[in-house]
């Protein structure tokens, strides 16, 4: 062994756990991770918590050393038993997620507990959907609603949102629309998309804050640009409507197609109209009909209709009574009044009056001016 690693190793041997931790962050700070993740080992060893926490974040994540989610696990418990409260709450995520551990539910919310006693946000709001789930503890939505107001008031803004939502609907405390827009505001400021969209929903219904379209458009706009599904459908129906903006049907032509690409059924079913009538697009029965088939098969009442619609009358696709029918059934199971109506009106033409006036009753239960006179005449003949 030469002299100078006796001494290299000497001069280590008399470092402090301390300063063995703050040369792995010097080694971190360089981009020397594995140097970074040796100086954690030694200092972890030594029962420096920071260390044997940063060196489960390592093992984690596959930084400076091979990637162990299990050597991940053992190093947080490590820290979390000295009370270090990161640690506890990344032991309570592995528990939660099943991560180097065997899933256990119950030992997740006792570490969240752990941590979020000690203040750490996302602790806190771990806890609170614990609560709010039911997972873990008994579901308790007065303790989940405590728990996020405490992260909510750091700034975490997933509590923020969640807080609002509970105030909105009055989850776990008395229904609140002005705390609600208070708690989503303070949430979409930190850009959070599903806090803008549901300020808009205030804004639009004026729950909590004076209804003001312009507003909601603000909103739904910063949501939509964030790719958020249900703000750019929304922010179609604004365009398409006139409401808060200048009616502009191809820019709600643009913001459908923006929703209705990510899958949301209400978008899909708005484009299907757009393309059907013409508006924003040249008309395209084809492509109406592609798009509201894409909503029908979600289970979107309306474009389960509509599809029937097409089938019944032979527009775009080759006429299909039977196929009619099928989508027609499917939206009126839903409560789908037109449906219902058509139904009636198909059943009646098989001479199933039974049928016809099932359908019709349920329509006309609904107020529908054409199926009480039908169903009128089924009690009058």
């Amino acid at each position: 062994m030469s002299r100078q690693n006796v001494n290299r190793e000497e001069e280590e041997s008399l470092l402090t756990p301390e300063e063995m931790y703050q040369k792995a962050l010097q080694c971190s700070k360089d981009g020397d991770m594995e140097s970074a993740a040796e100086w954690y080992r030694k200092a972890a060893e030594q029962g420096d918590a920071k260390a044997q926490v940063n060196l489960g974040y390592c093992y984690h994540n596959g930084v400076g050393v091979e990637q162990d989610d299990v050597k991940a696990a053992e190093w947080y418990r490590k820290a979390a038993e000295q009370g270090n409260s990161v640690a506890q709450y990344n032991l309570g995520a592995c528990y939660d997620d099943g991560t180097g551990v065997e899933q256990d539910c119950v030992k997740a919310a006792e570490w969240y507990r752990k941590a979020a006693e000690q203040g750490d946000a996302k602790a806190q709001y771990n806890l609170g959907n614990c609560y709010y789930y039911g997972e873990g503890v008994e579901q308790d939505f007065t303790q989940a609603v405590q728990w996020y107001r405490k992260a909510a008031e750091q700034g975490h803004v997933l509590a923020q949102n969640d807080l609002a939502f509970c105030y909105g609907n009055g989850v776990g405390t008395e229904q609140d629309f002005a705390q609600a827009a208070k708690w989503y505001r303070k949430a979409a400021e930190q850009g959070n998309a599903m806090a803008q969209n549901n300020l808009g929903n205030c804004y639009y219904y004026g729950e909590g804050v004076e209804q003001d379209f312009a507003q909601a458009v603000e909103w739904f706009c910063k949501a939509a640009e964030q790719g958020h599904a249900l703000a750019q459908c929304k922010l179609g129906n604004f365009y398409y409507n006139g409401e808060g903006v200048e009616q502009d049907f191809e820019q709600a032509v643009e913001w459908y197609r923006k929703a209705a690409e990510q899958g949301d059924a209400t978008a899909q079913s708005n484009l299907a109209g757009c393309y059907h009538n013409g508006k924003g697009v040249e008309q395209n029965f084809a492509k109406a009909i592609e798009w509201c088939r894409k909503a029908a098969e979600q289970g979107y009442a309306t474009a389960q209709y509509n599809l029937g619609w097409y089938y019944d009358n032979g527009i775009g696709v080759e006429q299909d009574f039977a196929q009619a029918v099928q989508w027609y059934h499917k939206a009126a199971e839903q409560g789908d009044v037109m449906a219902q109506c058509n139904l009636g009106v198909y059943y009646g033409t098989k001479q199933d009056f039974a049928q016809a006036a099932k359908w019709y009753r349920k329509a006309a239960e609904q107020g529908d001016a054409k199926a009480q006179y039908n169903l009128g005449n089924c009690y009058y003949y």
